[in-house]
């Protein structure tokens, strides 16, 4: 018989049917649905945003593993994964490009209007009022905010643009080449742009808040890429309400999907539904990963990318 796991978040096609295929696969609704199946689920599929519910873990007795579709673990706790042993994998490597392709898309956006200026063509302003101008990206300074997998590729990207790298996280990685600050704040004094690439969960919640945008200052731009947690979004309103930071690129948001009203009104500010990795091609092979690590636990065989 074919074991049973849960779904939580939906995937590609192709991937689905490789997961029925291989499983009975109960997807999820809510948790009262579980009643007549939660003794029998030992797997969870689900994404990076969504994680694993508290109250879903806690209804599931025989759950083994919890395989993410994608790298963030903050919607999971790991804590109690552990005291269960339940093993959790995550898609670390196969999403990297996208993401930092990403960064560099909402650098060029924000910096030089490409959004504003689609919508002033779509309105048939063109020839009929002015367009204020963009700022260049090529030689900015750039500061990066974990310099991760994500945060590497970012700053790999951004040589192409001349752009002087610096970063801060837990510890200087000498061999990157690029200038380490020990202190958020004084990073982004010397940025002009400031990409948040860090992890999200506790350790990193609102870590970018008033005063770290205060220092970014009113020509700044700040970009987020990682976790909406990471920044302080009623900090990062009324900094661009005020003036005091210069625009935003943003993929990702405290309470998703929610995004504040007031940031919808911004032409300072370029706003993208969570999907830096959302392209096919990135797709399929992240719900490849989560297929084979989820064929590996039930083959009692070593995990592919692990976490817990």
């Amino acid at each position: 018989m074919k074991p049973d796991i849960l779904l939580i978040e939906p995937m590609l096609p192709q991937i689905e049917k490789a997961l029925d295929d291989a499983y009975v696969v109960h997807r999820f609704t809510d948790v009262a649905s579980l009643a007549g199946v939660a003794g029998s689920i030992r797997g969870i599929a689900t994404g990076g945003a969504t994680g694993v519910p508290p109250d879903v873990m806690a209804a599931l007795p025989e759950l083994g593993i919890i395989a993410i579709n994608g790298i963030g673990t903050d919607a999971v706790d790991l804590n109690r994964a552990r005291e269960r042993g339940i093993r959790v994998t995550t898609t670390p490597g196969v999403l990297t490009a996208d993401v930092a392709d990403m960064a560099l898309g909402l650098i060029l956006m924000a910096c030089r209007g490409l959004g504003t200026g689609d919508r002033y063509v779509r309105a048939g302003s063109w020839g009929r009022e002015p367009i204020a101008l963009g700022h260049a990206v090529t030689g900015k300074r750039l500061g990066i905010l974990g310099l991760g997998q994500v945060g590497r590729a970012i700053a790999a990207r951004a040589g192409a643009f001349d752009m002087p790298i610096a970063y801060h996280d837990i510890r200087e990685i000498p061999e990157s080449g690029h200038t380490y600050f020990a202190d958020l704040t004084e990073l982004a004094r010397h940025s002009d742009i400031l990409v948040v690439a860090a992890s999200g969960g506790a350790q990193s919640r609102n870590i970018v808040d008033r005063t770290v945008l205060e220092a970014l200052g009113p020509d700044g731009v700040l970009i987020n890429v990682a976790r909406g947690s990471v920044v302080d979004e009623d900090a990062l309103v009324a900094a661009l309400q005020a003036g005091t930071l210069g625009g935003a690129g943003l993929d990702v948001f405290q309470h998703e999907p929610h995004v504040p009203d007031a940031l919808k009104t911004m032409d300072n500010v370029v706003l993208q539904p969570h999907r830096a990795s959302a392209t096919v091609e990135t797709r399929l092979a992240m719900g490849d990963l989560v297929v084979r690590n989820l064929a590996a636990w039930f083959g009692g065989e070593a995990l592919l990318t692990p976490v817990v």
